[in-house]
């Protein structure tokens, strides 16, 4: 029995490693490793800095990626042994299901326990760790703030659009400045560069043959078009460096923490136990997902008979779709007070649960 059990944890834990070691890879290119290196070659953030980034976003994905690698690695190596007559072989011998899977089922129930520790105390810590290198960057070169093809919000007063950035050179710049009971200011540049003056607390924005909305000295409340060759912007970074220590999100705190949070607010008078709940169940629910994932897809596999990776691939993305959504639309549900965040949330591990143990049920039967 020992060498069976064996041959089975081998079995699963083999694609178990490699298909999580792709889902990182995928999450990290997915999370922003392209725009990262886009700091380090035309915005000269620290790489350093970028590399502790990558470091330390790590559990957090790890908190989405054990759940979809222990699905993906169960159907394959149980698809292999039913495919491979082997579940037969062991069916033939006297040995049960229940008595088949027992070792993976104790190890998956370990897998939920070690994920749950690590989503509400590692993943949390450095999440935390993470979104303070973000505003550190913005300190410590506030032109990382600026990113092309996209309105940038950060700087105070001011909306900015650049459609091509450079290093510090850029083309195609739109300024608006809106202004309460007044016009919006625009002001266009067909080009312009970054010059950082880090000791006055600014970074100035030199743009060049352009447009700019300016007061009407007889009428301040109206505009008019002042057509420049050269333009000075400042703009101020004191804002990023009072944000050297962001507040904590939900995401960043413990389980203890949230429940610690939600009296504290309860005792101020404010009603936050909802959305705060959410985030506790939230955890809960993708730590034990493995656990749904493998009572379903150990039936599923068998059932199916089939070996081929695309396959176990293709049901793995049709039940992470159906998961992700119950999970996505439990917690708005949740946040909102539609639902208590213990129904919400827990729903999806219970629906794909016990469609998997009615499964489990019938193949013992059969």
């Amino acid at each position: 029995m020992r060498l069976l059990r064996n041959h089975l944890l081998i079995e699963f834990f083999i694609p178990f490693f490699s298909t999580l070691g792709i889902i990182l890879i995928s999450f990290l290119l997915g999370r922003g490793i392209v725009q990262m290196a886009d700091l380090v070659l035309n915005k000269d953030v620290d790489i350093v800095l970028i590399l502790k980034m990558l470091f330390f976003s790590l559990p957090f994905i790890l908190t989405f990626a054990i759940p979809m690698a222990v699905l993906v690695s169960t159907l394959l190596s149980f698809g292999r042994l039913s495919y491979d007559n082997e579940i037969m072989a062991m069916r033939a011998s006297g040995i049960s299901m229940l008595r088949t899977v027992a070792p993976l089922l104790i190890s998956i129930i370990v897998l939920c326990a070690a994920t749950y520790v690590m989503s509400d105390r590692v993943a949390s810590a450095t999440h935390y760790i993470y979104r303070k290198l973000v505003t550190q960057i913005g300190i410590e070169n506030p032109t990382a703030a600026l990113e092309e093809g996209t309105f940038i919000k950060k700087f105070k007063n001011f909306i900015i659009f650049i459609y091509e950035i450079d290093k510090t050179k850029l083309k195609g710049v739109r300024i608006y400045q809106p202004q309460e009971g007044k016009p919006t200011r625009t002001i266009i540049a067909q080009k312009g560069e970054i010059i950082s003056i880090p000791e006055e607390g600014i970074i100035k924005l030199r743009l060049m043959h352009g447009t700019s909305d300016e007061p009407d000295p007889k009428d301040p409340s109206k505009l008019y078009k002042l057509n420049f060759r050269t333009y000075d912007l400042p703009l101020s970074i004191s804002e990023f460096r009072t944000q050297n220590v962001p507040e904590k999100k939900p995401k960043d705190m413990t389980v203890t923490e949230l429940r610690s949070e939600i009296r504290r607010l309860g005792d101020a008078g404010i009603a936050a136990t909802y959305p705060l709940s959410a985030e506790i169940h939230n955890k809960i629910a993708l730590s034990f997902s493995s656990l749904a994932f493998f009572l379903i897809a150990v039936p599923l596999a068998i059932t199916t008979r089939r070996s081929e990776k695309s396959f176990g691939f293709g049901i793995s993305l049709a039940l992470m779709a159906i998961y992700w959504t119950l999970l996505i639309g439990g917690k708005a549900m949740a946040a909102k007070g539609v639902a208590h965040p213990f129904v919400a949330l827990e729903c999806a591990n219970f629906i794909i649960g016990s469609i998997g143990i009615v499964l489990f049920g019938k193949l013992i039967k059969r």
